[in-house]
């Protein structure tokens, strides 16, 4: 149960092609469409095969254009391949960390990582973040930038569409009485007035508030903050 949340408008899912598997085999884009579902574009492909699926639209991929995945193919717009056969400063998304298991970073509309050099059998990746991230040559990414790139830009112009996303009223905790939220009461228009700010539960609501996630970080070559796991910056 989530607060703010709900009264969404009822939204189809579209399965997106994240491996790009269809090697060997030349695609047309035949539309570039909405979804609902993530903040970039889609575009339907139809393989020559018959085949067609969805893929994440990059930013220069038009109607009619041609695309294709695998080793060897041309480094252009939409078309994927292995890491390793990208030179370097190639703007690459969808972007596996393990080889065959599909794209994991850099799918969100307007992000990009940058090729920036090659060592023993990995690539350094500039993150959309700006750390520098070692992955494996073999795995798969497709050159360019994933499109709609003003999207954070678009003005939702009414409440109703804002509750049509499900976002439901947010109610101020200092507008509310000492009984419902730990901000409330109070004279006029009175602060905080704590330690620090808390939710309508009494929990801690700034700073650190979650335990950092226990996964390897040796593949992690520069973090995007400065702090001990960063010397020197």
């Amino acid at each position: 149960m989530f607060r703010h949340q709900g009264g969404q408008h009822k939204r189809f899912h579209r399965a997106i092609d994240f491996k790009r598997d269809k090697v060997g085999i030349v695609g047309k884009v035949v539309a570039i469409e909405y979804d609902p579902n993530r903040t970039c574009d889609i575009a339907l492909v139809q393989y020559a095969d018959g085949e067609k699926r969805y893929i994440l639209a990059p930013q220069g991929l038009k109607e009619n254009d041609t695309i294709a995945s695998g080793k060897g193919v041309d480094v252009k717009v939409g078309n994927a391949l292995p890491l390793g056969d990208m030179p370097a400063g190639t703007f690459v998304h969808n972007i596996e960390l393990t080889p065959g298991k599909g794209g994991q970073i850099a799918r969100g509309a307007g992000t990009a990582a940058i090729v920036s050099s090659s060592e023993g059998g990995y690539v350094f990746l500039r993150m959309p973040s700006t750390e520098v991230r070692r992955v494996s040559e073999a795995a798969m990414a497709t050159v360019g930038q994933v499109g709609n790139v003003n999207w954070k830009n678009e003005v939702i112009g009414k409440a109703g569409r804002s509750r049509h996303m499900g976002r439901r009223p947010r109610v101020r905790g200092v507008a509310m009485n000492p009984r419902s939220h730990p901000h409330g009461g109070g004279e006029a228009k009175s602060g905080v007035g704590l330690k620090y700010p808390k939710t309508y539960s009494g929990r801690k609501a700034v700073g650190k508030t979650r335990k950092p996630k226990k996964y390897s970080n040796k593949y992690i070559v520069s973090r995007r903050k400065p702090g001990k796991h960063n010397p020197g910056k």
